[in-house]
């Protein structure tokens, strides 16, 4: 029975650790930006296209 305890104890501690860090990067600003992560896929052949042409060049 106290194996049980034990892990509930260290469960919760890790739990508690955890919502503490995402407390932390929340406050931090890294979840702000929403929407360029979704967009900059599309404009990724641009970016590679553009150096390459300045390598050619």
């Amino acid at each position: 029975m106290n194996i049980l305890f034990m892990t509930i104890v260290i469960s919760l501690f890790i739990a508690i650790i955890f919502f503490i860090l995402f407390i932390r990067s929340v406050k931090s600003g890294q979840y702000d930006d929403l929407h360029s992560p979704s967009v900059r896929m599309l404009f990724d052949d641009e970016l590679v296209k553009e150096k390459t042409k300045e390598k050619t060049n």
